[in-house]
């Protein structure tokens, strides 16, 4: 099914449970538009939780600002500091993506008014994750919450039940210009 053609929930499912966000796509971005999300919700003094798959680097800005955004921002990441091999994920990559779920499930009960699982997408696109093991977690969502959930690879079934989906592509990057990742920027 074409992308801008997944039907949106009726309202009666929408009073069931909060909505669901999806930042997909190859390009750059995806996460910085959530934080972007996080920062607003904040703003209006929300709680805001956000959970990063596949990520443990502790030198990124989302996670640098932690401590002045509490108590209404939290970061946790379940992710080594290096990037995990896509094609032969290590043992401990899926033990860190089973915790992270884990936690999203028991964040979830605190009822956050923003939930964002980052790199959810790729960590089921690789594997480590089953997706019906997200779509149960997702029916959980309260309706006072709004799930988002980024990555590259989503699966159509994210693509579904997703209320907002965006796709970001790359059109240019100053990577295939050969500069590095600009602290600040980039990470």
């Amino acid at each position: 099914m074409p992308i801008g053609r997944v039907p949106l929930l009726n309202r009666d499912e929408n009073r069931r449970r909060g909505f669901v966000h999806l930042y997909m796509g190859e390009g750059e971005g995806k996460t910085l538009a959530a934080i972007g999300a996080a920062i607003r919700a904040i703003g209006h003094g929300y709680k805001v939780i956000i959970v990063q798959f596949m990520k443990g680097r502790k030198d990124i800005g989302e996670y640098k600002i932690r401590e002045r955004l509490a108590p209404e921002y939290e970061i946790h990441q379940f992710g080594r500091e290096v990037f995990i091999d896509l094609r032969k994920p290590d043992p401990i990559d899926y033990k860190l993506a089973r915790e992270g779920l884990k936690f999203a499930r028991e964040a979830l009960r605190r009822r956050p008014k923003l939930l964002i699982l980052d790199e959810l997408s790729l960590a089921v696109a690789v594997g480590l994750i089953d997706v019906d093991e997200v779509l149960d977690l997702l029916r959980e969502v309260p309706p006072s919450t709004v799930v988002i959930l980024t990555g590259r690879q989503a699966p159509k079934e994210f693509i579904e039940v997703a209320d907002l989906v965006s796709e970001v592509r790359e059109v240019k990057h100053p990577m295939r210009a050969g500069i590095k990742a600009r602290k600040g920027i980039e990470y």
